[in-house]
């Protein structure tokens, strides 16, 4: 059970630290305009080394911002219900904590997921076509292995509550 929850906690944390640099940095997608290289991100945009705010209030970039921060709140929430699943005392019998950190890191998952599908579906149809030479860059990736990270830890966590359930035995509920 310890060694579930070690590695749900391990995969959570790593994932949480890639959502926040995936969140922050302005390298999710890459192209030329006019002959010069240019990244953005979901804060700003830069063109030959000069960096502006994305100041546009554009509905996708706005959703995917707010999936990304509910994804990393969701996901530090998890992490500190997995924390204190590793202490055993409990005022509530019935509510066990590596329950509530699996959830709470399906939850940040199901987040990200959203968020990313969301910027995915609108850079490949409208941005794409829109730049003739671009591509996703390591921002945009950080982002979809933070939500596998944050998967796993589910996993993980989910485990260590059915292991521990099992030790338990079929008592009543």
């Amino acid at each position: 059970m310890y060694s579930f929850m070690g590695g749900g906690l391990f995969c959570a944390i790593v994932g949480n630290i890639l959502l926040v640099v995936s969140t922050a940095t302005d390298y999710w997608m890459q192209y030329r305009l006019s002959g010069n290289y240019a990244h953005q991100g979901l804060w700003r945009y830069c063109i030959s080394n000069k960096c502006y705010m994305q100041t546009d209030s554009i509905a996708y970039w706005n959703a995917t911002r707010a999936f990304m921060i509910l994804s990393g709140m969701s996901c530090f929430a998890g992490i500190i219900a997995g924390i204190m699943s590793f202490a055993h005392f409990s005022s509530f019998e019935r509510f066990n904590r590596s329950f509530a950190a699996g959830i709470m890191f399906f939850v940040s998952t199901f987040f990200v997921l959203l968020g990313m599908a969301i910027y995915t579906g609108v850079t490949v149809n409208f941005l794409g076509r829109r730049f003739g030479d671009w591509r996703f860059s390591w921002s945009y990736i950080l982002g979809w292995v933070a939500m596998l990270m944050n998967f796993f830890a589910g996993i993980f966590y989910i485990c260590a509550y059915r292991m521990c359930e099992c030790r338990r035995g079929n008592g009543p509920r």
